[in-house]
């Protein structure tokens, strides 16, 4: 199946070097989902123009693994070793993937998958801002935040999703796992990170059909992910993303009649 390259990045591939592309970095991303009342609904950000990377895109909350990412906490649910099994890599990059996820979703919306112990969720987070702008400026590690707060992370309350590796043409590439997670009852969305100029809980269906009316840009992997989700209520999200297949997707390029394109493995992803 072929998807359109962004008009944006067509200019960029005139000069494109296969042999030139950059080496992608580990990094985690988190489909945030409800239920509303024209379907599901997911959070999603609309990046800055000026980003480096996928500038004007809607995108999830989501970034980059850290070094700290690895410091050890006190985690309830699915061990690494299972979130290893999940994305086929080793242990210690697994738990570093499931911190991130959390970390830069409660660095960019203040939603946190965290609470005193197994069975409680933290609520209103409106009161963490200070600790949102010292992870976001590396003054704090998240294990230490949790630890200073008496929290546990709730790795229970994740699913794993997908794994999305960017394609060759961009300049900044990353190797991200997709993961889902409903929104946790009594939370809500704090200040939404500097990089984003707009975001709102959109309902899938409607999200999709600007995207494919050209009103709306997302990247393939954030699309693909909203067309997956757009027919589960919240409530089986987590029970569906428990019997997908996870392998890497990394989009080919190729080009016809002068246009890239990228053509993905399967059709079944679209």
């Amino acid at each position: 199946m072929l998807v359109p390259v962004p008009a944006p990045m067509q200019e960029r591939l005139r000069d494109f070097d296969p042999a030139a592309a950059a080496a992608p970095k580990d990094a985690a991303t988190i489909a945030v989902v409800r239920d509303g009342p024209e379907g599901l609904e997911a959070f999603l950000m609309r990046r800055h123009s000026g980003m480096a990377f996928a500038a004007g895109m809607y995108v999830f909350p989501g970034g980059g693994v850290q070094d700290d990412d690895g410091e050890p906490m006190q985690w309830v649910g699915p061990p690494p070793e299972a979130w290893a099994e999940r994305f086929t890599c080793a242990p210690d990059l697994a738990g570093r993937l499931v911190v991130a996820a959390v970390r830069e979703t409660f660095e960019e919306t203040g939603v946190l998958l965290a609470g005193p112990d197994e069975s409680s969720i933290v609520g209103d987070t409106t009161d963490l801002a200070w600790a949102r702008e010292a992870l976001e400026t590396k003054e704090l590690s998240f294990a230490r935040f949790l630890a200073d707060e008496g929290l546990v992370l709730r790795a229970d309350l994740l699913g794993g999703w997908a794994h999305w590796i960017t394609p060759a043409l961009e300049p900044r590439r990353y190797d991200t796992r997709f993961f889902v997670a409903a929104l946790p009852r009594g939370q809500r969305i704090g200040t939404v990170s500097t990089e984003a100029d707009k975001s709102l809980w959109a309902p899938l269906s409607k999200v999709l059909a600007l995207v494919d009316e050209g009103r709306a840009a997302m990247l393939p992997p954030t699309a693909v992910t909203c067309r997956e989700l757009a027919p589960l209520p919240a409530a089986e999200v987590l029970e569906a993303a428990t019997t997908r297949e996870i392998r890497p997707i990394e989009p080919r390029l190729v080009q016809q009649d002068g246009q890239w394109w990228l053509e993905l493995e399967r059709e079944e992803h679209l």
